[in-house]
């Protein structure tokens, strides 16, 4: 379960959101085949459910090197959202912004380019980043 991150420039809250994003992979068809054959067996209710279940469990034995990656770079996890009235707190008090986020970063429509080149220093995003084009095109070149 994801928890959204809420900045106001005083608070964090956070409330549950449920987000997903599609994917689409390549496998090769003796591997395909096999995923069916588990999936006709009831190994597993249907391909999607396979790949899920692959992937939560890689993602569980790695999860030590996660967590310590994500310690080692003060990245925040989950959902994180700036708008409007927080970035404007942070360009008053002459600060900028990196964003690094395991999960979503969401800049919201409230903002401008010009809002955004004043106090968006550096975005690295490890899932997805969501904002509307203008804005993406204007940070392009501080999206690591």
């Amino acid at each position: 379960m994801l928890h959204t991150i809420h900045v106001d420039g005083k608070k964090m809250t956070r409330c549950n959101m449920a987000d997903s994003e599609k994917i689409t992979i390549n496998m090769s068809v003796v591997d395909l085949g096999k995923v069916d054959l588990l999936v006709d067996e009831g190994f597993y209710s249907n391909r999607t459910d396979f790949i899920r279940t692959g992937i939560r469990n890689l993602l569980d034995k790695h999860a030590d090197e996660v967590k310590q990656t994500v310690t080692r770079k003060t990245m925040a996890v989950g959902v994180v959202m700036y708008g409007r009235t927080y970035l404007e707190e942070r360009r008053a008090a002459g600060e900028k912004v990196s964003a690094w986020v395991v999960g979503s970063l969401i800049i919201e429509s409230d903002v401008s380019v010009e809002l955004a080149l004043d106090t968006i220093e550096s975005i690295k995003v490890y899932g997805v980043l969501k904002a509307s084009d203008k804005v993406k095109n204007a940070l392009m070149s501080r999206i690591l």
